[in-house]
């Protein structure tokens, strides 16, 4: 499972652990997923999205259906189709 959010593209950084004695070691700053399952009246459908805290926010802010629309036209690649219902 790949640590990645789908929406913002939020992924693991490297860094370092600096102990009491000033030794470095490298370790990995891993972004706060989640597996989220959300649902989109414009189209009627169910989307089940990864999702970071961060990106979880906008949506909450924006709403699900215009922040993908958004996305889009930036040409972000989400994974998510959006069928337009009639």
């Amino acid at each position: 499972m790949s640590k990645i959010c789908q929406l913002s593209g939020k992924r693991p950084i490297v860094g370092n652990k600096v102990s009491h004695s000033n030794v470095k070691t490298k370790r990995r700053f891993l972004p706060n997923l989640f597996v989220k399952r959300f649902y989109i009246p414009e189209t009627d459908q169910w989307v089940s999205i990864k999702i970071s805290a961060h990106a979880l926010r906008t949506v909450n802010k924006l709403g699900l259906y215009a922040y993908l629309r958004k996305l889009e036209k930036e040409g972000v690649d989400t994974g998510v189709k959006l069928i337009i219902k009639k």
